[in-house]
């Protein structure tokens, strides 16, 4: 019975609903809208008069021809991308628990996290990486350019800045948020799964139709390892070093190979 003037408790359907909202209105801020751009920048490929294969995409494209000014917007696109981020961790603590240990976004496993993470890069980096050769010699992955940031002296550190606001954006909404909310709603393990994946392989699609494949395979192997284990740490970590390997890596291989790989 509840004391006069208080509002009652809502019930489980409002709760839900309330819930579901709430997901709607955090991936349209983020990873959901990136993927709705995909939708439309991959029919305008597939529809484009140059061949999918011939076209191309950059993944960390200059903001200014000044130095400075480039770097200020670089800082200032990763801070800004991050909100959704803090909105998600936020929403999930709104009863009181820590998000961060909810999802295992801490410190507690430092060594086990770090071995884990380094692990699941090396299961997802190297056939993701022969899925882009194959993806670029069969015609359905555009050429990727990992930088097209000057020699700067603050090139190298933005770009990893980069790898780090991209694995925490994903992961923790993508696997970690995306989860645990569908989890309250009651959806079944394998849809939760199936969902996360479909999520992460969607707003990479400007990309061709291989990496769309390929991050649907990583988006079940990392949802599937967190529904286990319920920690997104090794998966941030994983996520960092493959995008700090993609963005920075490729410039310390022989032009040719890169020439090989597709890669400017």
């Amino acid at each position: 019975m509840t004391s006069p003037g208080t509002a009652p408790a809502p019930g489980l359907s409002a709760v839900r609903r309330r819930l579901t909202v709430e997901v709607w209105i955090v991936l349209g801020l983020s990873l959901g809208q990136s993927a709705v751009y995909s939708l439309v920048s991959i029919a305008a490929r597939l529809t484009a008069a140059t061949p999918l294969a011939s076209q191309s995409t950059t993944l960390n494209p200059s903001r200014s021809a000044r130095p400075y000014l480039d770097l200020t917007y670089q800082l200032l696109n990763i801070g800004f991308a991050l909100m959704p981020v803090a909105l998600a961790l936020y929403l999930l603590s709104s009863n009181g628990r820590s998000a961060v240990r909810r999802i295992g976004l801490d410190f507690a496993r430092p060594g086990r996290d770090l071995a884990t993470g380094f692990g699941l890069a090396a299961l997802i980096g190297l056939p993701g990486l022969g899925l882009y050769i194959l993806g670029r010699a069969v015609g359905i992955t555009v050429e990727v350019q990992a930088s097209a940031l000057g020699a700067t002296w603050w090139t190298v550190p933005v770009l990893i800045l980069s790898a780090l606001q991209n694995a925490l954006l994903e992961e923790v909404i993508a696997v970690g948020y995306l989860s645990e909310r569908l989890r309250d709603l009651r959806w079944r393990p394998v849809a939760i799964v199936a969902a996360s994946a479909l999520l992460r392989g969607s707003y990479h699609l400007y990309q061709g139709i291989g990496p769309f494949i390929g991050n649907v395979v990583m988006g079940v192997v990392f949802a599937e390892w967190y529904r286990r284990r319920r920690r997104v740490m090794p998966l941030v970590i994983a996520h960092t070093v493959l995008d700090v390997v993609a963005f920075v890596g490729y410039a310390l291989l022989p032009s040719e190979v890169r020439e090989a790989l597709g890669i400017r």
